[in-house]
């Protein structure tokens, strides 16, 4: 992988493995964020999805633990905005077979808005469809 420079917007698939030492992709995805260069960027829509996954793998103990490390890392949230919303609904509409998350699409949009090219994820095959307007295609992290 290569040093990155730029911002990089972290999805949820990504940041729940870095919290979580129990999945099978942990140790890569935390060298992966180790390597980063620029500002890690989470929306709060992400960080909402990954409580909920933390919160059925384990309950309120395993959220509020996931809350207080990820706190401690002075994490850079991000909100959507409304026009990121319409974008997004755009997104979904232009790939109806694909049946893309809502969480991917905003974060595309945000991409797009801020123009961020790299997509720190796991999720390879929604952001891997999607062309963005900004450049020809994502850069995947890790």
């Amino acid at each position: 992988m290569n040093l990155t420079t730029n911002n990089v917007l972290v999805d949820s698939s990504f940041l729940f493995c870095l919290f979580n030492a129990n999945t099978k992709q942990h140790a890569d995805v935390k060298k992966a964020s180790q390597q980063i260069r620029g500002q890690l960027i989470i929306l709060n829509i992400t960080l909402t999805e990954v409580a909920f996954l933390f919160r059925r793998i384990g309950g309120v103990p395993a959220t509020a633990s996931f809350l207080t490390s990820f706190v401690a890392g002075q994490p850079n949230l991000m909100s959507v905005n409304s026009v990121d919303l319409i974008r997004a609904r755009n997104i979904m509409n232009a790939y109806p077979q694909s049946e893309l998350d809502f969480v991917d699409c905003c974060i595309v949009a945000v991409a797009e808005r801020l123009n961020i090219a790299q997509i720190a994820t796991l999720d390879n095959r929604d952001f891997g469809i999607i062309r963005p307007k900004h450049c020809d295609y994502f850069e995947i992290i890790p």
